[in-house]
This record gives C-alpha cells, sequence and structure tokens, in this order.
C-alpha cells in the first residue's frame, strides 16, 4: 500500500518544471521529507535510454512512440517511484501520465482508449497525489527553452502544437481538480514557488506542514 506521496509538474516546454520541482524537494527537505526528485521520460539507465532514443529519432507510427514511453514508465515505476512510495519518501517527478495524454494522444493521435488501457495496466494505482500544472504562453515558453540552447523535436514543433498542449494541460487540469492545480508560470521563480508550496501544503497537510 502506498505510503508516501507522489507530485507531478506538467506544463508545455520552458515553462519551469525542473526548476520548481527542484525548488519543492528542498523546502520538503528542510521540513524533515526524504524527498526522491526525478523525470519522465527516463528516471533510471535502462528508461534514460529510451528516452534518447526517442528524442533522436521519432518512431514511424505514434502508437510504437507511445508503448516505447509506456516501457519507459512501466521500468520507473517499478525501479523508482513505488519503492520510494512504499518507504514514505516523497516523489516529485517531472512529467508523468498527463504528458502523455497530451501529447501523445492531443497532439499525435494516438487513440485515447488505447492510452487509459495501456494507463490502467502499467500505472495504477500509482497515481499523483497532487499535480502541478505550470501554465505559460508558448511563445514564452519556446524563447526560454531556445536560451537553454536544448531544443528537442517536440520543442521545435509548430506553435500551434504548442498551443494545442497547453490546452491539453488546462482541460486536464480543469476536469480534475482535486489532483490538479494550475499555477502561472509568468512570474518570477521565487513567487512561483511559493504557489507551489501553498499548492502542496494545503493539499497534504499534515504531511507537508
Amino acid at each position: 500500500m502506498k505510503i508516501g506521496h507522489f507530485i507531478t509538474f506538467e506544463g508545455g516546454e520552458g515553462v519551469g518544471k525542473s526548476t520548481q520541482a527542484r525548488l519543492l524537494a528542498d523546502r520538503l527537505k528542510v521540513a524533515g521529507h526524504v524527498v526522491v526528485v526525478t523525470r519522465e521520460p527516463g528516471g533510471t539507465p535502462l528508461a534514460e535510454k529510451i528516452r534518447d532514443l526517442i528524442l533522436q529519432q521519432r518512431p514511424k507510427s505514434p502508437e510504437a512512440e507511445f508503448l516505447m514511453f509506456a516501457a519507459a514508465r512501466a521500468e520507473h515505476l517499478s525501479a523508482v517511484i513505488r519503492p520510494a512510495l512504499e518507504a514514505g519518501q516523497t516523489v516529485i517527478c517531472d512529467r508523468f501520465i498527463d504528458s502523455t495524454r497530451v501529447y501523445q494522444g492531443d497532439v499525435f493521435g494516438v487513440e485515447r482508449a488505447l492510452i487509459l488501457a495501456v494507463e490502467q495496466l502499467v500505472v495504477a494505482p500509482t497515481i499523483p497525489d497532487l499535480t502541478i500544472v505550470l501554465d505559460l504562453d508558448p511563445t514564452v515558453g519556446l524563447k526560454r527553452a531556445a536560451e537553454r540552447g536544448t531544443l528537442s523535436r517536440y520543442d521545435k514543433a509548430r506553435i500551434e502544437i504548442h498551443d494545442d498542449l497547453r490546452q491539453g494541460f488546462l482541460t486536464i487540469a480543469q476536469s480534475e481538480p482535486d489532483r490538479c492545480v494550475i499555477i502561472d508560470a509568468a512570474r518570477s521563480v521565487d513567487v512561483i514557488a511559493a504557489d507551489v508550496w501553498t499548492a502542496v501544503a494545503a493539499r497534504l497537510v499534515p504531511a507537508c506542514g
């Protein structure tokens, strides 16, 4: 049975997920929590290899890409996320199921029924306790990504796709308000971090108080 807490960060490119995940982890550690920070796709040596492969060369079919992501997630859950949760630790993950739903489903057209069926098989019952959706104008996010100098093929997609991605994350958050919180990522890092902490404390008290 899951004992720890599972927090995920979602949003488009350049919204600051990695930064906010790190800041939240630092604050939780000060509060006495044992924290595991990880990411998807990736999080284990095998899953990282799958991530590199997908980012370097897109499979011919979106279904093949989706199943590769699912394999990486299964490995990640088994090797990192579930053991940490079972040990009572707090897991913070940069991207998880919502990125699959939005990227592979909304943008690349994988059937929602297939996504949900694989999600039930691979993920359930390890659903995040809290998902922070960082919302930002895609034009601003892509500029930030360009300044990092690490544009992936997802980053390079035309702006219309990034508009669809943004709307996809917002739609999920609005449809699952018990799990998701939308935070404006256009502000300063410190202001965003304060809102993230407020959301975490409100949802996971007393564990994160």
